[in-house]
């Protein structure tokens, strides 16, 4: 049995090995596309252009304006002068937002009555316009609060604060978007990647004829699968770890976990993916529709329903359910865990459980379709 599974491994590695232009885009592709999605990806909002109609034009406005700009989320990109020129800026997008200060906003903060601030914000990226709103609030709220703070201590009252909010937040600190999405990255373009590279595996050897050979060899349906998937598991591998070195050096993703539940969580989450890869490869007649399919299978579940972008908790309960389709959604919660969390096997056991039943399930059903096909 070993025999025959090193000679299929053997030959495999030989067929990989020739196409050099293939295994050139293999291993530059991952890292390309990391490069590319890490950096494009990102949902941190920063440097959000504004815009001022300052009417009052008072040390309060002035110091508010200086309070805005030197948060670092803020660029003061215009100064309006007349209302008109507001909609027009909006409409071109020079700005995204015009804060509007009214002409009584001193005399109404001095005589002790409430001063408002208007906020024109552009609502057509609604995630945006509520990063946008959100960090003007806390502005505006800050200013409002140092000036309490003052007046209060100039009439000799002492500031008491029943309760004070002291936010910590672990595993990401910074709340660094490339943190969460980087794994994602990973697990996107190793599905892809496993999938599509063993999809071609059994269909080339029927395009070039030599499955009737497979046929008459005394190799069993398994032996087979086993020695297809091998070679691309080692390739695939490599890969992983060169992504994941990428993605410490280029997006300071760190790895606090162990290395080497991190091989093992990695080498599972690859197996589900090329047993995948081998189901695709039994059921298709030729490469480009098992290409397709493979695409099919692994790129649109591993990137809209493991969680990597959109949070599973906030789909509807019938598409939650639909989730369980891709291992990418429980490789997500182990790699995650080991990569920013530092926890151990106890925190996401279950979910390489869940990849163990994935790769049995999909090599059964390939090992029942070649057996129907007459592969053994």
């Amino acid at each position: 049995m070993f025999h025959r599974i090193y000679a299929i491994i053997k030959k495999e590695l030989k067929q990989v090995r020739r196409d050099l232009r293939t295994l050139l885009i293999v291993f530059f592709f991952p890292i390309f596309m990391l490069i590319l999605f890490g950096y494009a990806l990102n949902f941190d909002v920063n440097h959000i252009k504004i815009g001022v109609f300052d009417q009052d034009r008072s040390p309060l406005s002035r110091e508010f304006i200086h309070s805005l700009s030197s948060s670092g989320y803020f660029d003061v990109e215009k100064y309006f002068t007349d209302s008109d020129e507001i909609n027009s800026a909006l409409d071109r997008k020079d700005v995204q937002c015009v804060v509007v200060i009214p002409k009584d906003l001193s005399d109404k903060f001095y005589s002790k009555q409430d001063a408002k601030i208007q906020y024109l914000v552009d609502g057509v990226d609604g995630n945006t316009a509520t990063v946008v709103m959100n960090y003007l609030n806390i502005a505006t709220r800050n200013l409002s609060q140092n000036y309490q703070k003052e007046f209060l201590a100039r009439s000799g009252i002492k500031i008491y604060t029943p309760v004070e909010l002291v936010p910590v937040f672990w595993f990401n600190p910074e709340l660094k978007t490339t943190q969460f999405l980087v794994p994602g990255l990973i697990a996107s373009l190793l599905m892809t990647l496993s999938v599509v590279l063993t999809a071609i595996a059994i269909v080339r050897e029927k395009e070039l004829g030599t499955i009737e050979q497979i046929n008459v060899s005394p190799v069993t349906p398994i032996e087979l699968l086993l020695g297809k998937i091998i070679p691309y598991a080692i390739l695939s591998l490599l890969i992983a770890f060169l992504i994941i070195i990428a993605g410490y050096f280029l997006f300071s993703v760190p790895i606090n976990g162990s290395i080497l539940l991190l091989f093992l969580t990695i080498l599972l989450y690859l197996f589900s993916g090329l047993s995948i890869g081998i189901l695709v490869s039994a059921i298709s007649d030729s490469q480009q529709v098992a290409f397709q399919i493979g695409l099919l299978f692994s790129q649109l579940p591993s990137q809209l329903l493991s969680g990597f972008i959109f949070p599973i908790e906030s789909m509807p309960p019938a598409v939650q359910v639909l989730t369980n389709i891709t291992p990418a959604k429980f490789f997500l919660v182990a790699i995650r865990s080991i990569l920013i969390k530092g926890t151990g096997i106890e925190a996401y056991w279950d979910q390489l459980v869940y990849l163990l039943i994935f790769i049995a399930v999909f090599l059964l059903l390939a090992t029942i379709k070649m057996k129907r096909t007459k592969l053994q």
